[in-house]
């Protein structure tokens, strides 16, 4: 699981690295005004940046365990990890409710 973790904050740094990138030549490729020499211009960079920079390869992960499914975005931990550190009290706001 470590590995996969380690792969998902990979994406994410090559995201963010190459983000501005990526949505200029994006604005490029959709802007009526342009040429279609610059059009194609811009849509063969855009296909030699990486696959791993594009948003849609990143995957929410559990930053403890790994676990894909189920991850909370606020707190990037899974609801297991959750209902751990929550009844422990080591969430500060949290606690479990009783009627």
């Amino acid at each position: 699981m470590k590995n996969k973790i380690k792969i998902d904050k990979k994406r994410r740094t090559l995201f963010h690295k190459c983000e501005v990138k990526r949505t200029i030549y994006k604005s490029i490729i959709k802007n009526a005004t342009i040429s279609l020499a610059s059009k194609l211009k811009a849509s063969i960079k855009l296909c030699e940046l990486s696959r791993n920079s594009s948003i849609t390869r990143v995957k929410n992960r559990c930053i403890l365990t790994g676990r894909p499914k189920s991850v909370y975005r606020q707190f990037r931990i899974s609801r297991i990890c959750f209902r751990e550190l929550a009844s422990n009290g080591l969430l500060t706001g949290v606690f479990k409710s009783s009627w």
